[in-house]
């Protein structure tokens, strides 16, 4: 599996803030399907957005890359709470 720094580094390859959902935030695998991801026009905005008690978190994700099983994913860089 690349790293994260791999991944930042492809020409397709972008970082921005978002909202993802993730029902248990400690043992995520830092990584997740398009579906979980809520892209955000700035930091602040996902932060003000976030609603933890629905499981939304304010991150900064990069991606999109396709898996081997064709699915798209996002990388986790950093929680933002």
């Amino acid at each position: 599996m690349p790293t994260i720094e791999q991944i930042i580094q492809g020409s397709t390859i972008s970082s921005f803030p978002a909202l993802v959902y993730t029902p248990n935030r400690r043992n995520s695998r830092n990584r997740f399907p398009e579906n979980c991801i809520f892209k955000k026009e700035s930091k602040q905005e996902a932060k003000t957005t976030a609603q933890p008690e629905k499981n939304l978190h304010p991150a900064v994700i990069c991606g999109p890359s396709r898996s081997s099983e064709g699915v798209i994913l996002y990388y986790l860089v950093e929680w933002l709470d």
